[in-house]
Formats: structure tokens, sequence, C-alpha cells
């Protein structure tokens, strides 16, 4: 059988496919439209930060299986997957607590100025930084959490575990459901947002999360109100955020991805007041990148012998006539 892979998955990964597959090619390249004559003969790839689009999925006659290193799935064409009946592999549960340390430590480096402290007195401005009066404990302040799902669960908890109050909005969730996981329930998220200090963001792209903070929701937070975002660009509208940044509308933000991967170096978001970024690292710890890694490979093989895995962004394919054999 056939790997491709829009880059290599790491050592402890690869070993999984030693006498399983015949050829695996790494092509260092995240868009398989360029290199089409390999997927032709593919039996199956698997995707880092990478897109595997409609023609992509049409262009290989042979695929059964794409495999994604994380819980995203944007970056595929989900209906041309699902229509060829190709399940794509993901790894939930993976990386939970590596993104879920990620967004706490971006909440601790906005309340303690931990960036512009180091750059400031870098250029030798000590004294003026040090006495700026920015940083403020965590300690009784209020996060709410757009989304609950095992990641957001994970941020929840280590908030409530440094004395943060707790927020909760998941439209798939009841208020017991809710309530239960120690958050305070909201019906409607924009309501949540004028109440709290942070709002940390925990759902994946979708057409209903696209753009669900803007410049209206935006301006009813608090002007000492935080953002964080450890799960998809294009969730917060970027350049609303910037506006909001730029003329203290907000007080701060944390993100960890972009609209754009990687950003353009006169990317206006880079730029803009009292923001910390990072390089969609959340979920790159050591520990998260060797699970997500043989989670996917190990789903990817159990597919090509014919199994159901489980763990698929798109369990629909499971119905189409090539599993009825």
């Amino acid at each position: 059988m056939k790997f491709v892979m829009t880059q290599a998955v790491c050592p402890e990964g690869m070993v999984r496919l030693d006498g399983k597959a015949d050829i695996i090619y790494i092509a260092d390249d995240g868009d398989p439209n360029n290199y089409l004559h390999e997927m032709k003969d593919a039996d199956a790839i698997i995707v880092r930060i990478a897109k595997c689009d409609r023609n992509v999925i049409e262009s290989s006659p042979k695929l059964k299986v794409i495999g994604r290193t994380g819980v995203g799935y944007d970056s595929v064409d989900v209906d041309a997957a699902t229509a060829a009946g190709v399940p794509i592999v993901i790894t939930p549960g993976a990386n939970n607590r590596s993104v879920a340390e990620h967004a706490v430590a971006l909440m601790f480096a906005i309340a303690k100025n931990i960036v512009e402290g180091q750059m400031e007195t870098e250029k030798g401005n000590f004294t003026v930084v040090r006495g700026a009066g920015k940083s403020f404990e965590l300690l009784g302040k209020k996060v709410a959490f757009i989304g609950l799902g095992a990641i957001g669960r994970e941020t929840a908890k280590i908030c409530k575990g440094i004395g943060m109050k707790v927020l909760g909005y998941d439209p798939f969730l009841t208020k017991e459901a809710v309530e239960a996981l120690g958050c305070t329930y909201y019906e409607n998220y924009e309501d949540m947002m004028k109440e709290c200090d942070f709002l940390s963001i925990h759902v994946p792209l979708t057409a209903e999360t696209k753009d669900m903070i803007a410049k209206k929701q935006l301006e009813t937070m608090k002007k000492t109100a935080v953002i964080i975002n450890c799960s998809r660009g294009g969730i917060v509208n970027e350049k609303d955020l910037v506006g909001a940044l730029n003329n203290n509308v907000i007080a701060g933000a944390g993100t960890d991805v972009f609209v754009t991967e990687p950003p353009k170096t006169d990317d206006p978001l880079l730029t803009a007041k009292n923001i910390v970024f990072s390089p969609h690292s959340a979920a790159q710890t050591r520990e998260a990148v060797v699970n997500m890694a043989q989670m996917c490979v190990d789903g990817c093989l159990a597919v090509l012998k014919g199994e159901k895995w489980p763990y698929v962004a798109n369990p629909e394919a499971y119905n189409h006539p090539r599993w009825k054999v």
C-alpha cells in the first residue's frame, strides 16, 4: 500500500508503518494539487497543516482514507470525501492537555505583561515597563468558554484550579451538563461575553462559527476583557479584532491561530496593540505530537484493513457502497 504525507509525522508515528506501507511519499508541500501524479496510486494521505480539496480527492481513484493529525478538519473537503466513501481519520483527545495548557499560558502572558516586559527590558526600559502597572492577577476573574468539548473542559479545569470563575456556552450541551462541569450556564454566548474578563474559544470553524465574534460582539465586552483563541482562525473576525485592540475596545488578545497560515509579515494582526500570538503551536508539544501521529497512523491502517475506525470526522462515509462489500 502507498501512503502520501504532506509532511512527515514524527518518528514514533513513522515506525508504525514499518512492514505495512510499501511506499511512503513525503511531499514537504501542503498542497497535494502540486503532486497529483503521486496521488493517482495513493491508498492513504496524511495531512498536517495542509489542504485536501475536492480536486485532490477526485484525482485519487485508489484513495481509501485521509488522515488528519488533530481534531480540526476544515482544510479537508468533507463532502467530497464522504461522497467517495473515504473516512477522514482524526485524533480526538491526543492534544487536549497541550492546547488547554497553551490557552492558559496565553492568559498568564497577557495578565503578567510578559511579552512587552521582555521587549522593553531589551530596549533598556527596565524601570519604565516595571512600573507600567499593566499586570493583574487571574484569581477571581471570570473566564467564559465558547465550546465545552474535551479541550474546553480541560482548559476550564485548569482555570478553576487557579481560582478563576468559569462561565460556559455550548449549544450541544444542556444547562444541567454545563453546570455539572462547574460552569455558570449561558444560553446565549453574546450575553456571556458581556460578563467575562477572559473569553476562551474552543469550537471548530464551520459556516455557523465563522465570524461569530465580530465588531458587534466585541463592542459589548468590558474594556478590560481579553480574548483567547486556540481553536481556528476565522471564528474571530481578524479585521474587527485589530480595530478593537488598537482602539482600546478590549484590553488584549492571545491567539495561536490565523485566517491565513502562515500569516504574511505585514498582517495587521501581528502589530496590533496588546496581542500575544504563537504560530499555531498549541498542539505541538512533544507529547501531543507523538500521540497525534500514532493515533492517526493507527486509524489509517485500520481503515485500510477494512475496519470502521470510530474516530473519523465523517462516519457517513461508511454508508458508501464500497463499505457494503
